[in-house]
């Protein structure tokens, strides 16, 4: 059971592998100059919310799955730990990319991005792992009700993990606690649903089917393509347009 994993998880989490790749090839061709594409409206920032919405609700399903397992076979203290390390981790993976951009795009650098967002989020979790379902789906509108509420109003720097940021703020990747955590709970309230205690609480076929493989692929190696595919993006526009220079405004 430690080690089972939920091919149909994986095949989501691939998907959106896939429509993560596809929007950022099209917001680097549109930012270096080489395809006029519009990237801040429409169908591209739509997949780009479908992108992250469902990554981010994957993290609570996927936690979910892991508490319930971890929690049978460590104690208290050790299953704190557990995700104090896990969340601190994926929090410095964020702070590769925030030095990374900072670098090379100091006007623009990453923040609090998607990574700096899921580290958080998988400190807090354990907070909420308790709640029953119902509870956590109304903590989950509470968090996207707020959401809304703070990322209008203006305030300073040392507020952007909340949703709270200067008029004058910009960043490639901006995603804050507040609305975000709120589809983490709501993922966390569907695992409770359709895997109580860490197991398929619905029938489906056991075997992976065979078109779902490059997905389920995809989908386990995430962390690992979301920081291998953006240089490979910059190389071959590199190659293929070698005078593109960022356009601004």
């Amino acid at each position: 059971m430690r080690g089972e994993r939920y091919w149909e998880i994986d095949v989501a989490r691939g998907t959106a592998v896939v429509t993560m790749i596809i929007f950022h090839s099209a917001f680097d061709l549109n930012f270096f100059g080489v395809l006029p594409l519009s990237v801040s409206g429409g169908f591209l920032r739509m997949l780009a919310y479908l992108t992250a919405s469902t990554f981010i609700f994957i993290v609570g399903v996927s936690f979910t799955i892991s508490y319930a397992r971890a929690a049978r076979r460590l104690t208290r203290r050790d299953l704190a730990l557990k995700y104090v390390r896990r969340g601190l981790s994926i929090f410095g993976y964020g702070l590769i990319i925030t030095a990374v951009t900072w670098l090379f795009l100091p006007s623009t650098y990453v923040v609090f991005g998607i990574l700096h967002f899921i580290g958080v989020a998988i400190l807090l979790a354990p907070l909420f792992a308790r709640l029953k379902p119902t509870d956590l789906i109304l903590a989950s509108i509470a968090c996207i009700l707020a959401g809304y509420a703070t990322n209008a109003v203006p305030g300073p720097w040392p507020l952007l993990w909340l949703g709270i940021h200067p008029e004058s703020f910009a960043s490639l990747d901006y995603v804050p606690l507040l609305p975000w955590f709120g589809l983490v709970l709501a993922g966390m309230a569907f695992g409770a649903l359709y895997y109580p205690e860490g197991r398929r609480g619905f029938a489906l076929r056991t075997a992976e089917p065979a078109f779902a493989r490059p997905f389920s692929l995809l989908g386990r190696h995430s962390l690992f393509i979301y920081f291998l595919h953006q240089p490979l993006i910059l190389l071959l526009i590199a190659v293929l347009a070698p005078g593109a220079v960022p356009v601004f405004g």
